[in-house]
């Protein structure tokens, strides 16, 4: 076995093991719902709509798979619940690997654009500043040189927290006193990492939705305050959502979409939860790449997020 073929492996390995729970726990009610049955009549209908929804996959876009699964069936019978696996598996990569789906197949990042600025946002305590330490991991094993920006300064554990990551990792954090302007960290973040060549920058921001109003202008300020120092950032914005909440990180989704402009998603915790659905209607739903998903505490437990190999993992195959 190659080196490649045994990382391929080992990355396979991990999205299993991440998303058994969500397996175990959705294809247990599949079964109990064709037992005993030889068409997919609407009681089979109603049923697999109810396990669906179980999983956190979300009711509009459950919706839209039954509305797929009950055209399929009009034409095609089963006969056991493999057949209707199949069947849902088919719809639900179709759903995910339309038109507009795009794999994020490495850590890479336009060459174009240096240095790159992801502005990172979310609540608290959704791994946030984690998958940015795992991400600057993933970077720098890609060979590129990273600055952490500690923009979170009105917590001090998140402060410290990003630091810890920045010497595990081996890259700098750029910080202020606690209380200071958020856009300050930003403007001296990326002046730094100007000034020294670097390829990426990672900004930590406050993970505070109790008021949108005031997100909004905060994040605004950020964003304006790094466009003048490098024109375009922050080039990407990731909302960090945890997996384990459910429809809780649909509703985080809406309130920070609607406060600023999210370019992409990273989806964490999902090797603890039965509610690995959530990344099938929150990437159905919102029509934003889910670049990253969290499938453990280690440092290399932060994957990029390929569709095909989610639902192959996701039924077994």
């Amino acid at each position: 076995m190659g080196l490649f073929d045994f990382f391929s492996k080992q990355k396979k390995e991990t999205l299993d093991k991440g998303l058994e729970k969500t397996k175990e726990s959705m294809f247990s009610r599949l079964s109990r719902i064709v037992a005993g049955k030889s068409k997919v009549d609407d009681d089979v209908l109603d049923r697999l709509e109810e396990a669906l929804i179980m999983s956190d996959v979300g009711v509009n876009t459950t919706l839209k798979i039954i509305q797929r699964i009950e055209k399929r069936a009009a034409q095609d019978r089963y006969v056991d619940d493999k057949e209707l696996k199949n069947l849902l598996r088919e719809e639900i990569a179709n759903l995910l690997t339309g038109d507009n789906a795009v794999d994020n197949e490495d850590f890479s990042i336009p060459g174009d654009l240096k240095p790159y600025v992801i502005m990172v946002v979310g609540v608290n305590g959704v791994g946030k500043t984690t998958t940015i330490g795992k991400l600057s991991n993933r970077f720098k094993q890609a060979g590129k040189s990273v600055y952490l920006g500690a923009a979170d300064t009105f917590r001090a554990a998140a402060v410290e927290q990003l630091v810890i990551w920045g010497q595990r990792v081996g890259v700098p954090v750029i910080k202020q006193a606690m209380g200071s302007d958020p856009a300050s960290v930003a403007f001296d973040t990326l002046s730094s990492a100007k000034s020294n060549n670097a390829d990426v920058v990672i900004i930590d921001t406050a993970g505070r939705l109790h008021n949108k109003a005031g997100l909004m202008n905060e994040l605004s300020k950020i964003k304006k305050v790094m466009d003048k120092v490098v024109p375009g950032a922050p080039h990407e914005v990731l909302l960090v959502l945890d997996g384990s909440t459910g429809q809780n990180a649909f509703e985080q989704a809406t309130q920070f979409t609607a406060a600023t402009d999210v370019t992409a998603l990273a989806i964490t915790k999902l090797d603890g939860t039965a509610k690995g659905g959530v990344v099938i209607g929150i990437s159905d739903q919102f029509k934003i790449p889910v670049k990253y998903i969290g499938l453990g505490e280690g440092i290399d437990d932060l994957q990029a997020f390929r569709r095909r190999e989610f639902v192959d993992s996701l039924f077994g195959e």
